[in-house]
């Protein structure tokens, strides 16, 4: 099983091959919450009309990973560079000086029409003197964001939320035991108090209600697990 983790402070996410199970527990194959990301750096190039538009697509994790890719891959001799990023409900476009919504909205729309988050795409277009017009230039740029998408490996993205709960000593082990048997669930934390154990971590959020049952069904109703808004 290939799998790739990564626990952000600010959504979280956890991503793995798309074959692979989320989850060991029994009727777990609900806890996928189904968006996509690239596995690797993708590049894909097209002349329209003389013009050449360069594609380069990144799975990315911050904002300012983003712009590391963008400020690495923008090309300062070129004509343009135009992007797009999304990570969850945060994202950003430019059109680096061609007509406004005809770059840096369509690569926006080609990350979301496939279904992609966690990602960067700058589109870089060398002018080889022929206009193309605002509809042109939307299917140009779009249309060179969606493709090098659409051959790139894709792996799933699931959205993690951090948790906290305090139990006794007596039910400490079997609660981590139990937890950590769950694929993709992370304790990040453990302090000792003079009354049991504070555990925080981090989930996928689909399986929010199942594992608030299970910490309640092991500790006989004693432990509320809390989750971050």
């Amino acid at each position: 099983m290939n799998i790739h983790c990564a626990l952000i402070a600010h959504g979280a996410f956890i991503t793995t091959a798309c074959q692979c199970p989320v989850c060991a527990m029994p009727g777990s194959a609900a806890y996928r919450i189904v968006m996509f990301t690239i596995s690797r750096v993708e590049t894909f190039s097209q002349e329209i009309k003389k013009s050449r538009f360069l594609a380069i697509a990144a799975p990315v994790a911050s904002e300012e990973a983003a712009k590391d890719f963008l400020h690495e891959y923008s090309d300062l001799s070129a004509t343009h560079n135009c992007w797009a990023w999304r990570m969850g409900q945060n994202y950003r476009f430019s059109d680096d000086g061609e007509p406004s919504g005809t770059a840096g909205k369509p690569i926006l729309q080609a990350i979301d029409g496939q279904q992609l988050d966690n990602i960067v795409v700058v589109v870089t277009r060398w002018f080889g003197g022929i206009l193309l017009g605002s509809g042109g230039l939307m299917r140009a740029y779009g249309g060179t964001a969606a493709s090098c998408l659409r051959q790139a490996e894709k792996t799933e993205v699931i959205a993690l939320v951090g948790f906290a709960l305090a139990c006794d000593f007596s039910d400490h082990a079997l609660l981590k035991a139990r937890l950590t048997a769950v694929k993709n669930v992370a304790i990040l934390q453990e302090n000792f108090t003079a009354t049991g154990v504070e555990m925080t971590g981090a989930m996928p959020i689909a399986a929010k209600d199942d594992l608030s049952r299970l910490v309640s069904d092991l500790t006989r109703g004693k432990t509320i697990i809390t989750f971050d808004e």
